[in-house]
């Protein structure tokens, strides 16, 4: 009767513990990604600092894939949004992977957003209203449509206008 008992507790364990893992496994990568998805600063430095060291982070199986900007310019009129595309392919990737997309796609798009402004404050004052009009275009394209395929030559045109002011 011991062992019996015995035997029933091994089996029940050995079949919760594969799954409490894979749970908690599952929890830790969505925690990772909600902490390099927040619109703030030190938010993508850490994504950065873990897509230049990417070894500490193999065992959650990120997806570090991108096509940049997709059908839009990578740097529009000269202006540095591959990163932050990158970063934004890299929170609709993993969220779409461990199913929880729907839930993180405003944030997702919100974290783009800043750090497309973020790129923008670095340039000069001369160009930055142009900048930041091309950034509010991939804003408004990924957070309606889903898509920068959405962003049209006519708004690159109407930023570049507003260089020449």
């Amino acid at each position: 009767m011991t062992r019996r008992i015995l035997l029933v507790l091994v089996l029940t364990l050995a079949v919760l513990v594969p799954a409490s893992a894979a749970a908690a496994a599952t929890t830790d990568k969505a925690t990772v990604l909600a902490g390099w998805t927040q619109p703030t600063a030190a938010s993508t430095n850490a994504w950065n600092a873990a897509r230049l060291d990417r070894a500490p982070w193999q065992s959650y199986n990120f997806d570090w894939s991108t096509d940049y900007c997709s059908a839009s310019p990578d740097n529009p009129l000269g202006f540095r949004f591959d990163l932050s595309c990158w970063h934004h392919d890299f929170g609709y990737r993993n969220y779409k992977a461990i199913g929880q997309f729907p839930a993180n796609k405003d944030r997702v798009d919100s974290m783009f957003y800043a750090d497309l402004k973020r790129v923008c404050a670095t340039y000069s004052a001369v160009v930055r209203p142009a900048c930041y009009s091309l950034a509010w275009t991939y804003y408004e394209a990924v957070h309606n449509f889903g898509s920068l395929a959405a962003v049209k030559q006519a708004d690159i045109n109407r930023a570049s206008a507003l260089m020449k002011k």
